[in-house]
């Protein structure tokens, strides 16, 4: 198993000027993104300090190519659960790295289902390990396609006897074995105060559980696993960046406010000087 300083998940500009900043104050951090996030999906970037127009997706190489000519190694791989041992546990779909400290730079969510949401927390979970135990009974739902989908199906399989995928319109990327899977559109989660239904294009199906692992699994997503503070869709931080968890900190667009580069690499600036004390003491 593979020992950080830090790992910094999110290879975006919080993400990399965290690493960056760590680096040069002499720990050892990794950075592993799944992908660029919004900013690669940006046409043209203008109004950057001291950068002339640029796409983003070339802002965004520029910036891994900076950290990587520090030396700082730059990964591609998705994570799909961090746990607590000996500091963190780190699991991706291809590496375990264990870490003293992690810095959460993923972005604003972007697996949230947002007609679910007003069943959260009464039929609509983000946990598979937090809340399966629940649904043991119940005839329980999990929407997603990929990799994070089928992690935490692993999970519920062992907990509930009665599980039906439903990826959402999309097409199913992983083996779930015998689980029956419903591809159609989602159009509407139907109850009074818990959940009762998923009614898709073609059909309504009785749930009375539902677990959301649409995507990768996002900052809010880990948040919840973790325990971490939240704020509707985003962690909630102190002034020095770090979450109500000792040793993992936040930043970028997954804290809200000013969602724009340079707030962002100010936020990893800030976290990476406060991660120097934390690992220092």
């Amino acid at each position: 198993m593979n020992k950080y300083d830090t790992i910094v998940i999110g290879n975006g500009p919080c993400g990399i000027s965290c690493a960056i900043y760590l680096k040069r104050y002499g720990f050892n951090p990794i950075v592993v993104g799944k992908d660029m996030g919004a900013l690669a999906k940006a046409h043209k970037v203008e109004n950057y300090y001291g950068v002339m127009p640029i796409s983003g997706l070339e802002l965004a190489n520029l910036g891994i190519k900076q950290a990587q000519e520090l030396g700082i190694e730059v990964i591609t791989d998705e994570v799909l659960s961090i746990e607590f041992s000996d500091g963190f546990s780190v699991y991706c779909k291809n590496n375990i790295f264990q870490t003293k400290t992690i810095m959460l730079a993923l972005g604003a969510s972007r697996n949230r289902v947002q007609k679910a949401e007003k069943f959260e927390g009464c039929g609509v979970s983000y946990c598979a390990t937090c809340d399966g135990f629940f649904y043991r009974k119940k005839k329980t739902a999990i929407i997603g396609s990929g990799e994070y989908m089928a992690h935490e199906l692993e999970v519920l399989k062992n907990i509930i006897p009665d599980l039906t995928v439903f990826t959402d319109g999309e097409e199913l990327a992983v083996d779930v074995n015998d689980i029956p899977v419903i591809t159609d559109k989602i159009v509407s989660f139907d109850g009074d105060e818990i959940l009762k239904s998923i009614t898709t294009e073609k059909a309504t199906y009785e749930i009375s559980g539902c677990f959301i692992a649409k995507g990768s699994a996002s900052g809010v997503t880990i948040a919840k696993h973790l325990g971490l503070a939240v704020d509707g869709n985003y962690i909630t931080v102190d002034e020095n960046m770090m979450t109500n968890i000792p040793g993992i900190f936040a930043g970028g667009d997954i804290i809200g406010g000013l969602l724009q580069i340079s707030k962002a690499v100010s936020d990893g600036a800030i976290a990476a000087t406060a991660i120097s004390k934390y690992l220092k003491k």
